[in-house]
């Protein structure tokens, strides 16, 4: 060891006649401690059995049908389809094609008329411990703002049990909000007990997560070295919704210590100010595939290449970037060097973790660029996004962030089951004329009607499954309060 270390006809379940008749979340075990396990599954299945006999053949079905929707596999060898099924079987994606035919007692069938199919969306990078912290600083600026108030003020006090509260109901938001992968760049790691809290709390939502372990502050801080420990706790089988990876800048040492131990880099802060380390760092050779660098803002051509060369992956958070003064998001660059972006929220104290927030605001931002330059007159210039390659950006290409391309992304028959069902009929995108668009261009999180991770159904009805929410919330206020006291931060409801 290394010095540093110190470890079918069918009855049909959703129909649009019943779509609406439950609005209501199911509990799963009130009354459980800050760090306690999730209520058992079969206690969570009998109450959702009880509630919703249509939910309750989803959960205890090996096979889901989708039937009928407007289905976006992403997938070009596969296809998309104006009315086709989806035929999830164990958690994974087995046939995509219409008039799939399975026996009346074979299946649990969803009616998906009128409703848009797609793969999860993905976001790559996101600070899920300040969930508790959410719109506190919704006028604040990279810097000094965001520095000096959350990074120091109101991330030193944080305990386990905050770390815990914030994690949770930042994944909870992001299922319900139809993300169904994302990295964690937890940054506050402050002792073990902190790491561990924030890993108990993904596990318990169900989210599909790379746990990105990062920095922490304080005397009892063990990083890097303590993620030695979490591997060989959390992370010994490959074949699970949590992948480990290491968080850190652009530091030469932590990326050695990555090759060492078999994981991949996520380096935050990747910008024109830090760029000179990205060069040293490729004089190196500690870069390898897979790795991610996130922001990559105003970065030079010699940057851009080196991370192509080098087979890294971009994440960019464009409405962050754009409201809180990272710089110009690199959008255009990345494009134009062959790497393809994926898209992330990075931080709710500000703007909102929604998917549609992102992808809008990268749909409108390339176009006005581009344009601009044409009204300008000049000549040979990018392609205008679409819709559909913004889509990608948020599912395929986040898939390809995470490494993960091989299991979720797509709608490919042989990757697991991380799909979202969109209602196209409701009042704000009917009539559907394009599928892509609407997704983009119209939608919001109130239009995510059914999320399945790993084929497991997260929400139902446009309300999460098997989810305390009054629990959750309660958690989140408590932490939030303890948070700011202990930091005598003042928190400007009205300002």
């Amino acid at each position: 060891m290394r010095d540093w270390v110190d470890g079918n006809s069918l009855p049909t379940v959703g129909s649009s006649s019943d779509r609406y008749s439950r609005r209501r979340v199911l509990r799963s075990g009130a009354g459980l401690a800050a760090l306690g396990a999730a209520a058992p599954a079969l206690l969570g299945e009998a109450r959702a059995q009880a509630d919703d006999p249509d939910l309750g053949r989803l959960l205890s079905q090996r096979r889901i049908l989708l039937k009928g929707g407007v289905v976006l596999t992403l997938d070009r060898a596969v296809g998309d389809f104006a009315r086709a099924d989806v035929l999830i079987e164990d958690g994974k994606i087995r046939e995509v094609r219409p008039d799939i035919a399975v026996a009346a007692d074979a299946a649990a069938v969803v009616d998906a008329g009128n409703r848009i199919v797609i793969p999860g969306f993905i976001d790559t990078h996101h600070h899920f411990y300040q969930g508790i912290l959410r719109n506190i600083l919704s006028n604040g600026l990279l810097n000094p703002d965001y520095g000096r108030d959350v990074s120091n003020t109101l991330t030193a006090p944080y305990t386990p049990a905050d770390v815990y509260a914030g994690t949770l109901v930042s994944a909870f938001g992001m299922i319900d909000m139809g993300t169904t992968a994302a990295v964690d760049t937890s940054q506050v790691n402050h002792t073990p007990e902190h790491s561990d809290a924030g890993i108990r709390a993904l596990q318990e939502s169900g989210l599909r997560a790379v746990y990105a372990y990062s920095r922490g502050a304080g005397a009892g801080a063990q990083y890097p070295q303590d993620i030695i420990r979490l591997r060989q706790t959390y992370f010994t089988s490959d074949d699970q919704l949590l992948t480990l990876a290491l968080g850190a800048s652009l530091d030469r040492r932590l990326f050695q210590i990555a090759r060492e131990i078999g994981v991949r880099m996520v380096s935050h802060g990747v910008n024109h100010n830090t760029e000179g380390m990205l060069i040293e760092l490729g004089g190196a050779n500690p870069m390898a595939p897979g790795d991610e660098y996130i922001h990559c803002t105003q970065l030079s051509d010699q940057a851009w290449r080196l991370i192509k060369d080098t087979g890294g992956n971009v994440s960019l958070s464009v409405p962050i970037e754009m409201a809180m003064g990272h710089g110009m998001p690199g959008i255009l660059e990345a494009i134009a060097h062959g790497v393809p972006p994926s898209l992330s929220s990075d931080v709710d104290v500000t703007m909102a973790q929604d998917p549609f927030t992102v992808m809008r605001a990268t749909f409108t931002l390339q176009r006005l660029l581009v344009l601009q330059r044409a009204q300008k007159g000049e000549q040979n210039l990018p392609a205008l996004l679409t819709c559909r390659d913004v889509l990608e950006f948020a599912t395929v290409n986040g898939a390809r962030c995470l490494t993960l391309e091989d299991k979720i992304g797509t709608l490919t028959p042989g990757k697991e089951a991380d799909i979202v069902m969109l209602s196209a009929d409701s009042i704000n995108v009917w009539p559907l004329n394009n599928a892509a668009g609407a997704v983009v261009n119209l939608m919001n999180p109130q239009n995510v009607e059914a999320v399945f991770i790993a084929g497991k159904v997260k929400k139902w009805r446009g309300n999460l499954v098997g989810v305390d929410l009054p629990r959750v919330l309660r958690l989140a206020q408590e932490a939030r309060d303890g948070v700011v006291q202990r930091a005598g931060f003042a928190v400007n409801l009205l300002g």
